[in-house]
């Protein structure tokens, strides 16, 4: 894995001056031109601070693969295992995913249309995902409502599962699933960050 920081320190051990010495941050922004240029740059990953906690993001070239509210370290060991290990972090990669969520936070947006790379989800867990995507903003639906959604009605422990393994939270919003009865049920950023969500839509009073 590499980030800025560590391309600073090679070039302090490669005899570079201090971090504000002049030509320093051109060499860094050229190094990560060349690694994007030549392929190198598998994942590129930022962090982006919110409402509901800091958000560790991450971005293939087919599109946004991860949204944790897990330490970027742990995220990062994730990607490196499940995706690749060339993880570079890119923040203007993560642009148009970071502003959208600013957006969304500020009340502004209420849909998504950033490409998603779903790879990390599979078999019936994606197709549950990928259902979930539809539900819209305001809205909430059930474990139950969503295995029978997916054909599968007596699934609702499996629809759980992909709900407590969603790699791409927020986007994919499993804040809008709730227990049979309109219980909240777990989520992954805490009880506290889904209720803040499911408030700032309107579907939740009080």
């Amino acid at each position: 894995m590499t980030s800025i920081d560590d391309l600073e320190a090679r070039l302090r051990r490669e005899g570079v001056d201090d971090a504000g010495a002049p030509g320093l941050d051109e060499l860094l922004t050229a190094a990560l031109a060349r690694a994007e240029a030549e392929g190198l740059v598998d994942v590129a990953w930022a962090t982006e601070d919110t409402p509901v906690g800091r958000l560790t993001l991450a971005a293939t070239d087919q599109g946004l693969v991860r949204i944790s509210y897990d330490p970027e370290d742990r995220v990062l060991e994730e990607l490196a295992a499940k995706v690749s290990p060339r993880i570079v972090r890119v923040p203007r990669r993560l642009d148009p995913v970071r502003r959208q969520l600013e957006e969304y936070f500020e009340g502004r947006r209420r849909a998504f249309d950033v490409p998603l790379d779903r790879r990390l989800s599979r078999g019936y867990r994606r197709a549950v995902l990928e259902e979930l995507s539809r539900v819209p903003y305001g809205q909430t639906v059930s474990y139950r409502d969503l295995a029978v959604r997916t054909g599968r009605p007596g699934a609702s422990r499996a629809v759980g599962s992909a709900m407590a393994t969603n790699p791409i939270p927020i986007v994919v919003p499993c804040h809008r699933v709730l227990r049979t009865g309109g219980a909240l049920g777990g989520y992954g950023g805490g009880l506290q960050a889904k209720v803040w969500l499911l408030r700032h839509e309107g579907a939740l009073m009080g």
